[in-house]
């Protein structure tokens, strides 16, 4: 989608492709908001996050919010438990190297912590210092990775990042810092994903394929921010319901 600056940007009025400008949730300057669930980051005022629904959110919020993190993870790892002991078993069998993978990633306010996966990838899939990002059909996958990550079974043991506190069960998916450092520095606005949790899942997720390149993650980005400016509890429930039906259809993974 590409995005083109309205005349006027004191009002509602609509925008080409589906945009309307918005008024910040505090009165303050516009912003350009799509219908089908993004914000324009090219446009955002400088100080735009002060008005989002994620940071103003109060403290019986932020604690339902951290209840249904809980909640939605101690819930998934129950529920996978079996399933998570024959994978488990497979990986194993199938390729040499450790169960699980862990990996730094950026967090709320650019902390670093480590993401913990399936091991999807046969050992050594990169050289020191060399990041790559992921691709369709990539040789580095093993047998079993292709199935996990089509699955997204590689992604469940993240729900003990979330009880960590690390995460959250919704929110923008953690990048690694090579990237983040990249993307920053190419896309208006990319740090202002810190200002919540990394999800194990999202709204960029459910509305917008497995990128690879910047190009994807300015795309991506943008569901990103109007999730930050969305933010409620409704909102996401709707995601994790959505994101059951991505799962099924088998839809994005790599």
């Amino acid at each position: 989608m590409r995005f083109e600056r309205s005349r006027d940007v004191s009002d509602h009025r609509g925008c080409s492709d589906g945009v309307i400008v918005a008024p910040d949730y505090m009165g303050g300057e516009a912003v350009m908001v799509s219908a089908d669930g993004q914000v324009v980051p090219e446009f955002l005022p400088q100080n735009w996050l002060r008005g989002t629904r994620a940071l103003r959110q109060g403290m019986l919020e932020h604690i339902l919010h951290r209840g249904l993190d809980i909640f939605a993870s101690l819930t998934l790892l129950l529920l996978t438990l079996p399933l998570l002991l024959v994978v488990a078993l497979i990986i194993k069998v199938d390729s040499r190297g450790p169960l699980f993978y862990r990996q730094e990633r950026v967090g709320q306010h650019h902390r670093r912590f480590h993401i913990l996966k399936f091991r999807s990838m046969a050992v050594d899939a990169e050289k020191p210092g060399a990041a790559v990002w992921a691709t369709v059909g990539d040789s580095r996958v093993t047998r079993v990775g292709r199935f996990i990550r089509l699955t997204r079974i590689d992604e469940i043991p993240q729900a003990i990042n979330i009880l960590r506190g690390d995460m959250a069960f919704v929110g923008p998916r953690p990048e690694r810092p090579v990237f983040v450092e990249q993307l920053i520095a190419a896309i208006p606005h990319y740090a202002d994903r810190a200002a919540v949790r990394p999800g194990l899942t999202g709204w960029a997720q459910v509305k917008y394929p497995y990128g690879a390149s910047i190009e994807d993650a300015r795309d991506k980005l943008s569901y990103d921010l109007w999730y930050i400016r969305e933010r409620s509890l409704w909102l996401d429930l709707r995601i994790i319901l959505a994101t059951v039906r991505v799962v099924l259809r088998q839809a994005g993974a790599r």
